[in-house]
């Protein structure tokens, strides 16, 4: 790891049937408190997933801990690296969804869709028998998704389900393939499970999400369109995982673009052409204050909790 980013990033999950999942929050919890790491980790009885940051030595030793647990042993970590600590604590939080469909019975250890590696993802979504659905919120759908993807525009991904259910029809109309997409794989694996649930017999999805791809096919060849949102301080990515151009609103959590920036709506740590009719002139003054403080702490060399980041896909 170079001196420029001493800090390492660690996104993970794994869908795992966790008997007492409120058993394992206080070990986890202690192994982070002494590694020094911060961010957080969902725990439920399906399984786990979380995002957190810290020295290299202590986030090695985390995933070396979790992948001793029962069923963890393939957990699933995708790396990468920040120059400061993302994170304001650690938090080990029980939940009944490691990532919230909210439909009962859903389970992808038991059924699954078909998972596709990145260099076989153009040949599946080019067959005019598929139908190619980003699973992705709209934020992320905005700044870039897979050439002739459908953007259901949900808010969150617990809509998914609800979407799918008014469009199937249409969404079906001369097709018999269904493929989807994420950031890295753990929508996916919720979304084809519901889908197998809902009685699509072929449902794909590609393996290692849109990250894995972007890592692993070449630019020339590649079907991706735009950047990839992620959930770290990188905000964005391009192909071969170069940084991308955006940045994060601090007030909605959104990405901006350069343009963004330059429109009369946009206040730094404020408010974003996206947020800004959401609000509130109580809630501006309010981020004004919180952005001051940040600002401040930046100064003094510091980190303040308003410059956290989301916590996962």
């Amino acid at each position: 790891m170079s001196q420029q980013h001493p800090i390492k990033v660690a996104a993970l999950y794994r869908f795992v049937a966790f008997d007492a999942p409120e058993k394992l929050q206080p070990l986890i919890q202690a192994e982070c408190d002494i590694g020094g790491i911060k961010g957080t980790i969902l725990l439920a009885n399906e399984g786990i997933n979380g995002t957190v940051a810290g020295a290299a030595e202590g986030i090695d030793a985390l995933i070396v801990f979790l992948r001793d647990l029962p069923g963890c042993e393939e957990l699933d970590v995708k790396y990468s690296h920040a120059e400061e600590m993302p994170f304001y604590r650690m938090k080990v939080r029980l939940k009944k969804e490691i990532v919230t469909l909210g439909v009962e019975g859903i389970d992808p250890k038991r059924e699954v869709g078909t998972y596709v590696q990145p260099e076989d993802w153009n040949a599946l979504i080019s067959d005019p028998a598929t139908v190619l659905i980003d699973t992705r919120n709209d934020y992320e759908v905005a700044i870039g998704t897979f050439e002739g993807a459908v953007d259901p525009k949900t808010k969150s991904f617990s809509e998914f389900p609800d979407w799918f259910r008014e469009h199937r029809e249409e969404l079906a109309a001369g097709k018999t393939k269904f493929a989807m997409f994420c950031t890295g794989g753990i929508r996916c694996e919720k979304s084809t499970a519901f889908l197998k649930a809902e009685g699509i017999d072929e449902v794909y999805h590609l393996e290692g999400g849109i990250l894995r791809y972007l890592e692993t096919v070449p630019e020339p060849q590649s079907k991706w369109q735009g950047e990839c949102f992620v959930f770290d301080e990188r905000v964005s990515v391009k192909h071969g995982l170069e940084l991308g151009e955006m940045e994060l609103c601090h007030a909605c959590r959104r990405p901006i673009s350069q343009r963004d920036k330059t429109s009369e709506h946009f206040i730094e740590g404020v408010a974003c052409p996206a947020c800004f009719a959401e609000r509130t002139d109580e809630d501006r003054e309010r981020f004004a204050e919180r952005q001051k403080q940040i600002a401040l702490a930046k100064k003094r060399g510091k980190q303040h909790i308003g410059v956290n980041l989301r916590a996962n896909d």
